[in-house]
């Protein structure tokens, strides 16, 4: 897997009751892109080391179905 600050990570739940997991990159650590990388969660709000399994992809620009819902 290869990524660049602002790319998007988003981990598919494997279990019937999970849920997505958005983070954007905002450091890369490994070499030429690769992993790991610090991946600020959208949901928590938190900053986190992240090497990424076989459930995660990435996303360019974060696709608007997998946007947070806007709050009133």
């Amino acid at each position: 897997m290869r990524a660049e600050v602002g790319d998007w990570l988003v981990v598919e739940g494997v279990h019937l009751d999970d849920h997505r997991r958005k983070g954007q990159v905002v450091e890369v650590r490994g070499p030429d892109g690769e992993p790991p990388y610090a991946v600020h969660w959208l949901e928590s709000g938190r900053v986190s080391l992240f090497f990424p399994g076989p459930d995660t992809h990435v996303e360019h620009h974060l696709p608007h179905h997998l946007r947070l819902p806007q709050r009133a």
